[in-house]
């Protein structure tokens, strides 16, 4: 092997390694089953192309030559497997359209047999002609990268806006595959520009597909999110709602029973939450909820209970303290910090100044003999009484 060839095929290692040591870290910080997906499919693919260029070879010139030769003709078929069923993964379209589900199950199931159909070929029956085994290899490894581009379109088509990029690390991967295969079996006709080329295009097809299950993860965590209402959460401030409150809710009273110790339940009912909407827009209200959530949970800590009872509503729990001292402080607190002005941001990219205007109930109870959802009933109607306001029908647990 020429200085040239050393170069490229140790600078695309070098590349190789790097996302790699991305998808170990990745792994070590994570632990989810998308991590570990995404190290294998580094380490699978990274392998079977440092494979055709014949640096294992080089260094481990004692590796027998069979064993050599069934990863040649094996690996490069079970990759394309792996990345098809990672791509129906990514995706997450194939069990909606028939089409794509065909192509990305059976082409990954067909490639698997056929991997292992090729490692018993190079293994009992390849005799003296290994040319064959890599040109097989070959040959269907291009059959899983144009079913991977005939999926990646198909989703383009369907309306998914990520899936051209899949387009362009098919392109990519599509490179490598040729100029790979035509190095392992032809080095005489590669000079040390179509090396470079086939290492750029190896290293880029890695960093699109990584750039781009990053992006999926993190709209699938906004999705999860924005989902977390009919969950239980409040999407704007991941605060409880609903069931998922009253839950946490009874829990802080269990604690507090066990204790022998009292439960203070704090509603605070924010009128004018909405009051700003004609002038800064409606978009200014969950700046105002996420800025109030802040204040209450700078105000009590976050061994508290904190959850919206409807989306003006706050609920405080403050569970199993015997000095009734505590209880004011924390009260007082909480009058201070949201009695405060804030500014928010209207869709008019101007600062709009917001003052609270709201109304508190607070009711201390003995937590052995409590309902909560009488308790939180209590300080809402309270909450409405102290702003000199009618107070509304019993509020719907959703």
């Amino acid at each position: 092997m020429e200085t040239s060839e050393l170069m490229v095929w140790s600078c695309m290692l070098g590349g190789l390694m790097t996302m790699a040591a991305v998808a170990v870290a990745d792994v070590l910080m994570n632990r989810s089953a998308a991590a570990w997906r995404g190290l294998v499919f580094v380490l699978l693919l990274g392998s079977s192309s440092m494979l055709l260029t014949s640096l294992p070879a080089l260094w481990f010139p004692e590796l027998p030559g069979w064993a050599l030769l069934t990863l040649k003709a094996s690996l490069g078929p079970l990759c394309a497997a792996v990345a098809l069923n990672y791509l129906g993964l990514w995706l997450g379209a194939s069990a909606e359209d028939r089409f794509l589900y065909y192509i990305l199950n059976w082409g990954a199931a067909t490639l698997i047999g056929i991997a292992v159909l090729l490692a018993y070929w190079s293994l009992y029956m390849a005799g003296d002609n290994p040319v064959e085994l890599v040109e097989a290899g070959a040959f269907f490894s291009g059959v899983g990268l144009l079913l991977g581009l005939a999926a990646a379109v198909r989703a383009h088509v369907l309306g998914d806006q990520l899936a051209r990029w899949m387009v362009l690390a098919s392109v990519f991967l599509g490179a490598t595959i040729v100029g790979l295969y035509s190095y392992a079996l032809h080095p005489g006709w590669f000079g040390w520009r179509s090396m470079a080329v086939t290492a750029f295009c190896t290293v880029a097809h890695f960093l699109v597909v990584t750039a781009m299950a990053v992006r999926r993860n993190r709209q699938n965590r906004q999705l999860m999110r924005l989902a977390g209402l009919a969950q239980g959460a409040d999407p704007a401030t991941g605060l409880p709602t609903g069931s998922v409150l009253l839950s946490k809710v009874d829990d802080a009273f269990w604690r507090a029973a066990r204790m022998h110790g009292k439960c203070t339940v704090v509603c605070l009912h924010l009128h004018n939450l909405y009051e700003l909407g004609e002038s800064a827009g409606h978009r200014v209200d969950q700046q105002i909820l996420t800025a109030i959530t802040a204040r209450i949970r700078r105000a009590v800590g976050f061994r508290c209970v904190v959850g919206l009872y409807h989306p003006r509503c706050f609920v405080v729990v403050i569970a199993g303290v015997k000095q009734e001292e505590l209880v004011e402080r924390n009260v007082l607190r909480l009058r201070m910090v949201l009695s405060k002005p804030l500014n928010v941001v209207g869709v008019d990219a101007a600062f709009h100044i917001f003052t609270p205007r709201y109304g508190m109930g607070v009711v201390t109870v003995q937590a052995a003999n409590a309902d909560p959802v009488s308790v939180v009933d209590e300080a809402e109607r309270k909450s409405w009484e102290n702003a000199g306001s009618t107070p509304p029908a019993p509020a719907t647990v959703f």
